[in-house]
């Protein structure tokens, strides 16, 4: 019968953080390399990989939401394919299919042709240009890291990350994500212009003769470890009241004063948790902050909350919203 492996000792277990924080902080320099003036974003999708999610990154066309995900998949070591989402893609486009196959002898039989699911980090281009039942067809996928395609359950690579781009629902030719997918994204990033000195050098950067490719810092192997590390991280219990509170505090029952028609459920409370202390490790630190948590609150809470009829009228913000709740931690 086999052991389990015993648990790192705590002053070991420190140390390897220590050395895997210097390493992702090598990781950050390098994306930033190729991605200019974004640091909250870069900082945020790194924290959303780290704690092993997904995150939904939302922005108008041309601003590097589509760079920022394949610099990040080359610089964490991380086997990446693309799926770019259209009206007409259909579920097995994206999870695989069945084909049948003749041999030479002329027997013939079903072969299972895995689709582009099958990565360590799936971007998702334009995700809210497909329908809804091919944009569900990632559900499973996000939650349980496994797909059912062709009557069987089939396991995803380890690690399995969702970076998704999305245009604002305002546009032509796009549809609104279920809430039961928004609510697998750990994250939604936002992703604005940059500020006119940022795209100066971005304009310079990218129109030259040379665009320097991001080069692989990291090994997915190490990833994973700073995953498992983060895991066993402590948290104070300041911390988990503040987040407990506020997840509560948002939501539209007896006794909150809300604008809200539904608020973030305990998923979102888990996230918090998972992200202060992924953030807490890129800041070289031991145990989150409530500045972690301040840090995070708007990405991810953004996606699990409505707005009521009444405050949508008054012209209300689900952002507006989220910042009286950080005003009070």
């Amino acid at each position: 019968m086999n052991q389990p492996n015993p648990a790192p000792v705590a002053a070991e277990a420190v140390a390897r953080l220590d050395a895997l924080a210097i390493r992702f902080g090598e990781a950050r320099e390098e994306i930033s390399r190729s991605i200019i003036g974004q640091p909250e974003i870069i900082e945020q999708v790194i924290v959303t990989i780290l704690a092993g999610g997904h995150a939904l990154l939302v922005g108008l066309p041309g601003l590097a939401k589509t760079r920022l995900v394949k610099t990040v998949g080359t610089v964490l070591g991380l086997g990446t394919s693309r799926v770019q989402f259209t009206p007409d893609l259909v579920p097995s486009d994206i999870l695989g299919a069945e084909v049948l196959e003749t041999g030479k002898d002329g027997s013939r039989a079903f072969r299972f042709v895995k689709g582009p699911i099958f990565a360590q980090l799936l971007m998702a281009d334009e995700i809210n240009r497909a329908s809804p039942r091919t944009q569900s067809a990632l559900l499973e996928a996000m939650q349980e890291r496994q797909v059912t395609a062709a009557g069987e359950a089939r396991m995803l690579p380890a690690p399995f990350h969702v970076l998704a781009t999305q245009n604002p629902i305002e546009q032509d030719g796009t549809y609104p994500l279920p809430e039961a997918q928004l609510d697998r994204f750990l994250m939604q990033v936002n992703v604005d212009f940059p500020s006119e000195a940022d795209e100066r050098d971005m304009l310079l950067m990218t129109t030259g003769a040379e665009d320097a490719a991001p080069k692989p810092v990291l090994r997915a192997e190490e990833l994973m470890e700073a995953q498992t590390l983060l895991t066993h991280m402590p948290l104070s219990e300041d911390v988990l009241d503040a987040i407990l509170t506020t997840v509560r505090g948002l939501r539209p029952a007896a006794g909150n004063d809300v604008p809200l028609s539904w608020g973030p459920g305990p998923r979102a409370g888990q996230a918090l948790i998972l992200a202060a202390r992924a953030r807490a490790f890129l800041h070289g630190r031991s145990a989150p902050l409530l500045e972690d948590v301040h840090a995070l609150l708007a990405p991810v809470l953004r996606h699990r909350m409505a707005l009521d009829y009444a405050a949508r009228a008054d012209g209300r913000t689900i952002e507006a919203v989220i910042a009286d709740a950080a005003a009070r931690l």
